[in-house]
């Protein structure tokens, strides 16, 4: 057998295509787009062992900004269907965590070249379909996001095996990282085709077995990323994916003895029942489970008197309403001095009013639908909610139309209440509140702030003066775990800031990180004595 200490290639941000007007890749995907939107409705099955599951309860996959439009159907699972999932991954854990490292890095740097390739096109165009991305961002998240997590998580797992104790004459220290024992369960959002595929390949690249349970609506792009991850060669079972009803797939998973972790994406309610559900039944499992979470925000943006009232409207602009403000870093709540005010409000409404809003086949379109009715109706009700209320004013959008796809206008409340109700609550979409403060209560405007929601995952401060900013950092080094300065509070990008938050905003554990891969193994170490001693009596004895 050959034996050798690898390098693996430097990771590198994959570069972003323009998509500009006439260019090769833009043709490409809006070629991909259209095949797709007019091929046959798919059937996507539940992947479990090698086997594709399909059965007699099928489920319409629609696309947001058409929803009369059926893409293709999956197939709705049982409880049986959890219990294979399982088995097949525990089967399937004796030869993958026993693969040597480098063969599973080299599955996966193989998955990160096929998507920055021939898969580019077709996932994108899927998460464009399916989660209504306009073509940047479904650029951004599907294809870049994705490839750098691949790349950059292959660097991390080297660095994390390369970390070892000292050792004293006469004994050799040893440390190694275990593969956790038993499985992982993986929920993953609809908002980040990105995120689907990590959750389930961050854990397995370190030698886990995963069930994974991706969200309903992010089921068109998820049938991809099985696609890519099968034509990478990772062996069945490894992944196994289940479209099956979260509280039946939660009443079997978490009370199997080999449930070791929990790696979600997701709404802060939702994760805080599940966190409490494992916790009634640690006394069945094998190991404490790992619980990795990133869940909700109220992202702010706050100006200081200083700031270039053009770069502060457009933090705004583009924080609050890329992806229709379905990011969980979406700027959700704006604080503007009032000596900027005027202006800072004239360039904001005239670059939110020139937004182009429709099917993300058409490139001019800035925004295209939100995901889903129930979203649709909640983001409504909080407009509606808006218009009645004396001390809030709509200076821009107020407006939605689900007649052909969930379209919601890019709203602008202006309060002058700083605990207004749009100022707290999360409303994942496109809606943004903004207050005006006292120009000369900077500092009393960081601590409302930080009071003011139980989030803390990202926020942006824009300031001429760095004095300013340093206090903005200082108090608020509790209110956001990824700070922007001079920019939106979103866009993230894997190797430069890993992402996640604390307080209600999740575990912080940064995806994107080597601190997240640190959570899918478990150390041991190993002491190796060459001269073992003979005699028990030590040297003070004499």
């Amino acid at each position: 057998m050959s034996n050798a200490f690898y390098n693996v290639p430097v990771a590198i941000n994959e570069p972003v295509k323009s998509y500009a007007p006439g260019s090769q890749e833009k043709i490409a995907l809006i070629e991909k787009y259209q095949e797709m939107y007019n091929q046959e409705p798919i059937d996507v099955p539940m992947y479990i062992g090698s086997k594709e599951v399909r059965t007699q309860a099928k489920k319409a996959l629609t696309s947001p900004q058409d929803h009369k439009k059926v893409l293709g159907y999956f197939n709705l699972g049982e409880a049986k269907h959890v219990e294979d999932a399982i088995n097949a991954a525990l089967e399937a854990r004796i030869k993958w965590s026993n693969m040597p490292w480098e063969q599973r890095a080299a599955i996966f740097l193989k998955a990160a070249d096929l998507l920055a390739g021939p898969f580019r096109y077709k996932m994108n165009a899927a998460t464009m379909l399916g989660q209504s991305k306009n073509v940047f961002q479904a650029e951004i998240d599907a294809s870049c996001e994705l490839i750098d997590f691949l790349r950059f998580n292959v660097q991390y797992m080297t660095q994390i095996y390369k970390e070892q104790p000292e050792s004293s004459p006469g004994i050799w220290n040893r440390l190694e990282y275990r593969p956790l024992e038993g499985f992982v369960f993986a929920i993953t959002p609809f908002n980040f085709t990105a995120i689907a595929a990590n959750l389930c390949a961050a854990p397995a690249m370190m030698g886990n077995v995963v069930v994974w349970k991706p969200a309903d609506s992010q089921i068109y792009s998820a049938q991809v990323i099985m696609e890519l991850f099968k034509a990478a060669g990772l062996p069945d079972g490894v992944v196994n994916m289940i479209t099956v009803d979260g509280p039946v797939a939660g009443d079997v998973i978490f009370k199997h003895k080999a449930f070791a972790g929990l790696h979600f994406t997701g709404s802060t309610g939702v994760f805080r029942h599940l966190w409490k559900e494992i916790g009634s039944n640690l006394e069945m499992y094998k190991s404490y489970p790992r619980i990795v979470g990133e869940t909700g925000g109220k992202d702010f943006i706050i100006g200081h008197k200083s700031a270039n009232p053009a770069e502060l409207a457009t933090a705004m602009s583009r924080g609050a309403f890329e992806y229709q403000g379905q990011k969980c870093s979406a700027a959700s709540r704006a604080y503007i001095p009032s000596n900027l005010w005027p202006e800072v409000k004239a360039i904001y409404v005239q670059q939110v009013n020139s937004f182009k809003m429709g099917t993300p086949a058409d490139t001019e379109n800035f925004m295209n639908a939100v995901i889903d009715e129930r979203s649709f109706d909640k983001i409504a009700g909080y407009i509606d909610y808006c218009k009645q209320q004396a001390d809030a004013e709509i200076i821009t959008g107020g407006t939605y139309d689900k007649s052909i796809g969930y379209f919601v206008s890019a709203t602008t409340v202006v309060t002058t209440n700083p605990k207004f109700r749009t100022m707290c609550e999360e409303i994942f979409g496109p809606v943004l509140t903004i207050y005006v403060y006292d120009a000369e209560k900077f500092e009393e405007t960081l601590s409302l702030i930080d009071e003011t929601s139980e989030y803390a995952l990202t926020g942006s401060i824009v300031s001429q003066d760095r004095y300013a900013i340093a206090l903005a950092t200082k108090k608020l080094e509790n209110a956001a775990g990824n700070l922007y300065i001079n920019d939106k509070p979103t866009g993230a990008v894997v190797g430069q800031q890993p992402f996640g938050g604390a307080r209600g905003s999740g575990t912080n554990d940064k995806a994107g990180a080597k601190m997240n891969l640190l959570r899918w193994v478990s150390a041991r170490t190993i002491k190796e004595t060459f001269v073992p001693p003979t005699d028990y009596r030590y040297p003070f004895l004499g």
